[in-house]
């Protein structure tokens, strides 16, 4: 069985974290955002698993080898020289997805959820049509695009784009499983299945829906990162306490790497993840964040609601906060506060920004 997982473009709405790695690439919990997905399709059976790329191959391919080494799977890229949009990577693929009558999974790579792939293949051979979708239940429907389907038996009826009176509460959660047949209907050119190949293919009966249960989020940019990494981090720690750190300081769920130190007094969480080689000195402050691999956090600093990029430092009595998004080797010098910014990478502050501002 095999999977498409659709890599796509230059991540700018996750910037600056992806003008060091491409997105898929970037850890979310302590592990790259892809590599959540790649292992749970390994759980199901899936044996090789395609990317669908046009951004960055080379670094991308440079890690597939480990990649393939961990999870023991197939790995293989498949290099676009123009977007493609969600449809045409397919039709790239069509001869390696066509080697057998499997069905095979498409994901889109920024979302994050519980990955119910074996229910997915089951409810899929049940309904016995071309294409299963998986579909989220959301509080503000006439945000999006939303799926309208038969409730008993998952058929897919029609769709409507952010409908003004109440039509239904569910949209594309970016997972589906399809039949190869539906390749013959996709042209490799620029295309977008979702707006232009499940259409057609639920006028016909073909398209069926299955209603996720639990979380879900598509962590593309930083504020919604964060908000998934609660959602993730609560649903793990049901499923796998023992993961996370435990101790007087310690407040909600929080994931720090083994290779950190963190010195007295210091206060971390709720929903913190720490990363490899981190430096937390005496009294920090840490809740609702991400440090990446090497930070070094000194003080009596206090970071909130932020995400720090690689091999950054936060001086003596900084505070960080709202949303700010370091890029790798940023340097912040003592005292200073940081009020929602985005800094690019390698840079070195050395004054208050109280207002959000892209710092170039």
């Amino acid at each position: 069985m095999k999977a498409v997982i659709l890599v796509g473009g230059f991540g700018t709405r996750l910037r600056p974290l992806t003008l060091t790695k491409p997105k898929p690439l970037v850890e979310f919990a302590n592990k790259p955002i892809i590599l959540h997905q790649i292992e749970a399709l390994k759980d199901v059976g899936v044996t090789e698993v395609i990317l669908a790329i046009n951004y960055q191959p080379q670094v991308m391919r440079s890690v597939l080898e480990e990649f393939e080494m961990k999870v023991g799977i197939k790995i293989t890229c498949s290099q676009e020289t123009e977007p493609l949009g969600t449809a045409g990577p397919l039709a790239l693929v069509r001869e390696k997805l066509s080697e057998s009558d499997e069905t095979f999974f498409v994901l889109n790579s920024d979302v994050t959820c519980r990955y119910p792939f074996k229910e997915m293949i089951e409810f899929h051979k049940s309904h016995g049509g071309e294409a299963s979708i998986l579909v989220t239940k959301v509080d503000e429907p006439s945000k999006y695009g939303v799926v309208v389907l038969d409730e008993e038996t998952g058929r897919v009826r029609n769709f409507v784009e952010k409908p003004k009176i109440f039509v239904g509460n569910k949209i594309n959660a970016g997972i589906y499983l399809l039949n190869t047949c539906l390749l013959d209907r996709i042209q490799p050119r620029p295309t977008s299945i979702e707006r232009e190949v499940f259409p057609t293919i639920a006028n016909e009966g073909q398209l069926f829906a299955m209603v996720l249960t639990g979380f879900w989020m598509d962590i593309g940019q930083p504020k919604d990162y964060l908000k998934g990494l609660r959602l993730y981090l609560d649903h793990e720690r049901r499923n796998s306490p023992q993961d996370f750190s435990r101790g007087p300081n310690i407040i909600g769920n929080v994931l720090i790497d083994s290779s950190a130190k963190v010195g007295e007094g210091c206060i971390i969480g709720p929903d913190v993840v720490v990363g490899p080689d981190c430096v937390i000195e005496s009294g920090v402050r840490l809740s609702s964040c991400t440090l990446m691999k090497g930070v070094r956090v000194k003080n009596s600093a206090h970071v909130s609601g932020s995400i720090i990029g690689w091999y950054s430092t936060i001086g003596e009595s900084v505070l960080v906060s709202n949303m700010a998004v370091l890029g790798e080797d940023v340097h912040v010098s003592d005292t200073m506060y940081l009020n929602g910014v985005v800094v690019l990478p390698h840079k070195e502050i050395k004054s208050h920004f109280v207002k959000p501002e892209i710092i170039m």
